[in-house]
């Protein structure tokens, strides 16, 4: 970790009268990439802008940006496919450009962290492709991105250095994504502990082996790994919402909502945060019976996907949610949407993305072709147990409400079989 940094090029910049060393232009559905970036950046000595740690409430937020960044020695503009979806981000941008090359010698770098293709104005930048690192900045890349900030070319030593980073982190991934085939606990427990230089500089593989923990259903395990996590990236999110997901699948939905509402009220509103967060208003519907609570629920679902209609996962659940509210309509539109960015056939290696699909057809009533579609989704991965039974819940409370015949219904829950 000390060689790896002693590479990276530290902060401060010689910013003349700027307050700021680097100015974070991003979408909000990006912010936890942004946080991780924002650890590193601090972590090296530079003095960055980011909006929630800066902006006061009461500031007028346009305003204050562009202060903000006529404030700034040099900006990171992080793009995201959201980010076509958003003006202001496009207003940034050409904020960011106008300033380039200026008599300041303010300098800007494009990041693309989904792997979409840039719009037009965007590739007209030196841009470099971190779509393959999504929860957070490593490697050569981040090296380079360090560099592109100063204005030089990545030294040789850097190179080499940050390429077996590289090479660390994909077989890091790897087994993390073998153990959690493979259901194998200790090893993701004995990976997450790692003290490699791939595992320190971002949260990036500690959340992926609490995510696969939290997946096999072992979420004591996952909590352990993201009390570390807290550690050693306090201002990250991504482990905050973990520890959301952990808990919620533990059944401690009132420890869950705190931890989220917490992160909601501090302007998280990103489709992960607030999809967790409504989970925990239906486990609270479970227990209460209180129609109110399934409404925020749903509620909740809806906010997310409107603010991030590419997102099926809380598509689903605001049809699903529409559903048993006895929505149909509301549901069948939510259900057409997400029919659209899924489609009505298998996603072989994507489990989620198979499941959505079978319950956009069980949501239907096309009970056979959902049957067929959710044993798909199982036999992806035989030893997510957490994640078959938080399918199987959602599948059961849909054919209470739905009502099909004995047969139909069997059907269903055959396809899940042993799995749960």
């Amino acid at each position: 970790m000390s060689e790896f940094l002693s590479l990276a090029p530290k902060g401060p910049l010689q910013r003349g009268g700027n307050r700021w060393d680097v100015f974070l232009s991003y979408r909000s559905s990006s912010r936890p990439w942004v946080l991780a970036l924002y650890d590193v950046l601090r972590q090296l000595g530079y003095e960055v802008f980011m909006d929630q740690y800066v902006l006061a409430t009461s500031d007028r937020l346009s305003a204050a940006l562009q202060e903000n960044l006529a404030s700034s020695a040099t900006g990171v503009l992080i793009w995201s496919h959201r980010n076509e979806e958003s003006d202001w981000c496009k207003k940034e941008y050409y904020s960011l450009d106008s300033r380039d090359g200026s008599e300041s010698g303010f300098r800007y770098v494009v990041v693309n962290i989904d792997g979409k293709q840039l719009p037009e104005f965007a590739r007209q930048k030196i841009w470099i492709d971190f779509s393959d690192t999504r929860e957070g900045p490593c490697g050569t890349n981040l090296l380079r991105l360090l560099y592109g900030l100063q204005g030089k070319p990545l030294p040789p030593e850097a190179v080499g250095l940050a390429a077996k980073v590289d090479e660390a982190t994909r077989v890091a991934l790897a087994r993390i994504a073998g153990a959690k085939e493979s259901g194998d606990a200790e090893l993701l427990v004995e990976l997450a502990a790692s003290k490699g230089v791939e595992w320190q500089v971002s949260a990036m593989l500690g959340c992926s082996a609490a995510a696969a923990l939290i997946s096999i259903k072992k979420n004591d395990e996952a909590l352990a790994v993201i009390q570390q996590l807290e550690s050693a990236f306090s201002r990250s999110i991504r482990p905050q919402q973990l520890k959301g997901l952990a808990l919620a699948r533990k059944g401690n939905w009132r420890e869950a909502q705190r931890v989220l509402l917490e992160l909601y009220y501090l302007g998280e509103r990103d489709p992960e945060t607030v999809g967790i967060l409504a989970r925990t208003w239906r486990d609270r519907y479970s227990e209460s019976k209180d129609a109110l609570h399934l409404r925020k629920a749903r509620d909740l679902y809806a906010e997310a996907f409107r603010s991030s209609p590419h997102d099926f996962y809380t598509g689903i659940n605001a049809a699903a949610n529409s559903v048993l509210l006895g929505e149909t309509e509301v549901a069948a539109g939510y259900a057409n949407e997400v029919a659209a960015l899924v489609g009505t056939v298998a996603k072989p290696g994507n489990y989620w993305a198979t499941a959505t699909v079978a319950e956009v057809q069980l949501i239907r009533r096309a009970f056979p072709e959902a049957a067929s579609l959710y044993a798909t989704a199982i036999a992806i991965n035989p030893e997510a147990k957490a994640d078959h039974e938080s399918t199987f819940g959602q599948a059961r409370r849909l054919l209470d409400k739905l009502q099909p015949t004995v047969e139909e219904r069997s059907a269903i829950e055959r396809a899940f079989g042993a799995a749960v």
